[in-house]
């Protein structure tokens, strides 16, 4: 999606942690050869509507950057999962989800 952006540097995510004081930062989880997580990217591309002027969408292929997801489950104490949503606000976890359970509708709860 046009609005979705890619974390590939520690840079990256240190920004929006930043940016989470002023607004919600969304991050996607994501493996491109796990069906689970095609799965739940469809999911959230067909109810993007539910969250996408909430916060910021930012989205990381865990394969190729897996440092960076060791990095943001580090940095947030959350555990590492895939697909995974972290939902960062004022540089806290405020939710997190995984697999099946990914739904933009719920994710939207947590931002209202």
């Amino acid at each position: 999606m046009k609005s979705w952006k890619s974390v590939t540097e520690k840079e990256h995510f240190y920004t929006l942690l930043e940016n989470s004081a002023s607004k919600p930062q969304i991050i996607f989880k994501d493996s491109f050869t796990c069906g689970i997580s095609a799965h739940a990217k469809h999911r959230l591309q067909n109810g993007f509507e539910h969250i996408a002027d909430k916060a910021d969408f930012h989205h990381l292929d865990l394969l190729t950057f897996r440092p960076i997801s060791n990095l943001i489950a580090e940095e947030l104490k959350v555990t590492h999962q895939s697909p995974q949503i972290i939902l960062v606000k004022n540089r806290q976890v405020i939710y997190t989800s995984s697999h099946h359970a990914i739904d933009p509708a719920v994710i939207a709860k947590h931002l209202s």
